[in-house]
């Protein structure tokens, strides 16, 4: 077994900005002297996390459980219920810094903060119209010769399908995936009227109606709301994130401080970048396997869609990277926006509305950043994926098929990129060893 054993070498000063989730549009908080953070959709800010320490070790847990938010600096520790492994302090307000391998803080863009309060269960006797997740996954040619379109057409294909969700703490975005009102979002957007709070969702016709959460899932930042009293929507065509290219023109759709119906337009900036945002204030921190844009994305943005040019959504807006934002003052989008690639979304959010819950994908250790690069196994799970594919503790894994590992972050976001079933090839050391592993899956916590 070939295992990295880095020799004595300075620690890494890592860039000390922040990612943040824009959040709802709500009471702010008291202004600290805290930099730059991720946001969520709409709203006050998510608080600070504070930057590790050079040399610091970043330790993540792959258990497949949702991050708790607690945890030392940069750490992701998923809900105890799970697992019995100890849960270090609440973290500090200001979030890890950049690593090598770009595992990135952000700040939400939309929604009320809060603690988790469980899933509710789904409706089963709801409506069984067809909703946009029933649709086939376009195929990467039927993609790739769609005609380009304008800004201005998509807009118009788009809008009808956007709504405005409202809480008693703020508002985010939201698109109708049914005719009778089922809306896919963020779980930052609605997190707060899980535990009794009101959300109304408001379309773009004027309507407003109240709503009931479906279920949802903090590890993947997703939730599924449904309207009540609503009939004759329009629906979103979901497109499918595996084809997207770097440089690809893409639009953002939302409510960024409360201005409803709002496009803007950019490209896809990069692919597969791991992104942790949220956290803050007991809720759940979230680590992305995300798409990058410079389409502008601000506070009230999050659950918005990103959509290609022929019109179909193929991410999520949820986080931006907003420098030297405050609990006082809003920061606004510098290009740099975050969106959960739909193929993952897709995966979660038909889950939900079959049965109120989701399932995490697991492979079954606890790992933290080397310094040398990689992500390295410090515990391994009991009958779990990895164990079963002969992954031990020590062992530093560079690779998850062709994509580098180069954070614990990094690993976290490539695994939650798979589903439950998936084999992966996980390359251990400098590649003399690698592994097949067929990852497992278990319920979402309702801690």
């Amino acid at each position: 077994m070939t295992e990295n054993t880095p020799g004595p070498q300075e620690p890494r000063q890592d860039p000390q900005d922040a990612y943040w989730r824009p959040q709802d549009h709500a009471q702010q908080q008291p202004a600290q002297p805290e930099q730059a953070q991720p946001e969520a959709g709409s709203g006050q800010w998510a608080a600070h996390q504070t930057a590790q320490l050079p040399g610091q070790e970043q330790s993540q847990v792959l258990f497949g459980s949702a991050v708790s938010g607690q945890g030392q600096p940069g750490v992701y520790v998923p809900p105890t219920t799970t697992q019995t492994y100890p849960t270090p302090p609440h973290p500090p307000r200001r979030a890890g810094g950049l690593v090598a391998g770009v595992a990135v803080l952000a700040l939400l863009v939309g929604g009320g903060a809060g603690a988790f309060g469980g899933y509710l269960v789904a409706d089963h006797n709801a409506s069984t119209a067809p909703s946009s997740l029933d649709a086939p996954k376009p195929t990467a040619q039927a993609t790739a010769n769609a005609p380009d379109g304008t800004i201005e057409a998509v807009a118009n294909k788009l809008l009808p399908s956007v709504v405005q969700l409202r809480t008693q703490s703020g508002e985010g975005s939201g698109f109708v995936i049914r005719q009778d009102g089922l809306v896919v979002t963020n779980n930052h957007v609605i997190e707060q009227a899980v535990s009794g709070g009101s959300l109304k969702v408001v379309y773009q016709d004027g309507q407003i109606a109240d709503a009931t959460v479906i279920g949802r899932d903090p590890s993947s930042d997703l939730a599924v709301v449904q309207s009540k009293g609503v009939s004759g929507k329009t629906p979103v065509t979901l497109g499918s994130s595996e084809n997207l290219k770097v440089g690809q023109a893409v639009v953002a759709i939302g409510s960024p401080f409360e201005l409803s119906g709002t496009v803007t337009s950019g490209i896809v900036s990069s692919l597969h970048r791991p992104t942790r945002a949220g956290g803050d204030n007991g809720s759940e921190a979230t680590v992305m396997d995300a798409i990058q844009t410079d389409a502008a994305i601000n506070p009230g943005n999050s659950g918005g869609p990103l959509v290609n040019m022929a019109g179909q959504v193929v991410g999520i807006n949820s986080a931006i990277y907003s420098p030297g934002s405050s609990g006082r003052q809003q920061g606004g989008s510098v290009g740099i926006g975050f969106a959960i690639p739909i193929d993952q979304a897709r995966r979660t959010a038909d889950e939900i509305v079959k049965s109120g819950k989701a399932t995490q994908t697991v492979l079954g250790v606890k790992v933290q950043t080397d310094q040398n690069g990689g992500a390295k196994v410090s515990e391994v799970s009991p009958g779990g994926a990895a164990q079963a594919a002969g992954v031990a503790a020590g062992d530093v894994v560079t690779k998850l098929d062709d994509r580098r590992i180069d954070t614990s972050d990094a690993l976290v976001a490539a695994v939650r990129s798979k589903a439950p079933g998936d084999k992966v090839t996980l390359t251990i050391g400098n590649g003399t060893r690698t592994v097949t592993v067929t990852l497992g899956g278990q319920p979402v916590p309702t801690n």
